[in-house]
């Protein structure tokens, strides 16, 4: 799986980063910076919480 983020929709809510750390960050602006594109078993449930949070739907999951 991998995650995504457009960031030009991302304005910087934090819930991605807030739900899941280990997936994603916060870059100098506040806004969403990914930390692993690819995602392993073990955080995939992070992942798909982390993207199901954003209100902008800026962040998104790739299946496979």
């Amino acid at each position: 799986m991998k995650v995504k983020v457009d960031a030009n929709i991302c304005v910087g809510h934090g819930r991605c980063f807030e739900l899941a750390p280990e997936v994603f960050s916060e870059d100098e602006q506040g806004r969403c910076h990914i930390e692993r594109e690819e995602v392993g078993e073990a955080l995939e449930e992070q992942a798909r919480k982390g993207a199901a949070n954003c209100p902008e739907h800026a962040v998104s999951v790739v299946e496979g």
